[in-house]
């Protein structure tokens, strides 16, 4: 079970490894076989892609996002589950965001989903 104490800090350092560029920092968080969903894994990589599987395909999107960016998330809420939580959060462009994670037992995101307003 995640509680509110936990959930706020995974969010606050969450968005701060983003903020700083830190995608060692980001990926810490993660289980080696995530899978994550976006529609602008798309937009980024120029494929017909919904979803990236495993930390090291995550890894190479991000460091592919990353460049040359100038990333910025402020975080709105927290919002917690039983064994996931959503944080929602305006990016650089002043988009809406709503990211949802859900853990292993280890504690790192399995899988994670962003949806944009």
């Amino acid at each position: 079970m995640i509680d509110r104490v936990w959930a706020e800090n995974f969010a606050k350092e969450w968005i701060e490894a983003w903020n700083n560029f830190d995608l060692n920092a980001i990926l810490a968080h993660y289980a080696d076989n995530v899978v994550f969903h976006s529609p602008r894994i798309a937009v980024v990589t120029g494929e017909r892609a919904a979803s990236v599987a495993g930390k090291e395909a995550l890894a190479r999107y991000w460091s592919k996002a990353l460049q040359g960016k100038n990333l910025r998330f402020n975080l709105e809420r927290v919002y917690v589950g039983s064994d996931s939580l959503s944080i929602s959060y305006r990016n650089q462009r002043a988009q809406h965001v709503v990211e949802t994670f859900v853990f292993d037992d280890a504690g790192l995101v399995k899988e994670s989903v962003a949806a944009y307003a």
